[in-house]
């Protein structure tokens, strides 16, 4: 996984075994179609962050997840469940790329996306 355009910071702040969960606002980068859906889930494996190659100008660095089979799944349904949501203008801590979940965030929305249907 790669965060916040491949900087480095906030993937030496997770450790081995931290659940990891992927938000998409959109389904296209900077469209504004209200997709808002919680899009993969997983925990960060053994290992340190590396650097990985996509351009000779663009190196981003990046960090190994054990990835959950699971199915995208809105942020809406989930909205009177997450600590993550209680304020009104929850949509704005999201802009900032990488934040902390609670234990009971990260198993409401595991469970969420595990479900079938």
């Amino acid at each position: 996984m790669q965060v916040n355009h491949g900087k480095l910071g906030p993937l030496k702040r997770m450790k081995p075994g931290d659940g990891i969960v992927y938000y998409s606002p959109s389904e296209k980068m900077g469209a504004k179609d209200g997709f808002q859906s919680f899009t993969a889930i997983g925990r960060i494996r053994e290992g340190e962050p590396y650097q990985g190659f996509m351009s000779e100008g663009f190196q981003p660095f990046r960090r190994d997840v054990e990835w959950v089979p699971a199915h995208e799944r809105s942020i809406r349904p989930l909205l009177t469940q997450l600590d993550l949501t209680t304020d009104k203008n929850w949509g704005y801590s999201l802009r900032f790329g990488v934040l902390e979940l609670s234990a009971g965030d990260f198993a409401t929305i595991g469970e969420a996306m595990t479900v079938s249907g």
